[in-house]
């Protein structure tokens, strides 16, 4: 199985991260528990790896669109 995209529900402040930012879920724990989550920018640099609870992220769809922001500006 290819590694899911799914998007912050609520804003992670220790890693700038506010809701709607984009992972990828690499790792599911706990039969869908929780979740190991990178968050990189759109040159592929990694911003953060964090454990995210399931209430935390949901799956994108393929009818959204990304936005970007500057992160030197968090």
């Amino acid at each position: 199985k290819d590694p899911d995209h799914v998007a912050l529900t609520t804003d992670l402040p220790s890693e700038k991260l506010p809701a709607g930012d984009l992972g990828t879920d690499v790792h599911v724990h706990k039969g869908g528990s929780a979740f190991i989550v990178e968050f990189l920018t759109l040159r592929g640099n990694t911003i953060a790896v964090t454990t995210l609870k399931k209430n935390q992220i949901r799956a994108v769809s393929g009818r959204e669109v990304a936005h970007a922001r500057d992160l030197s500006k968090a």
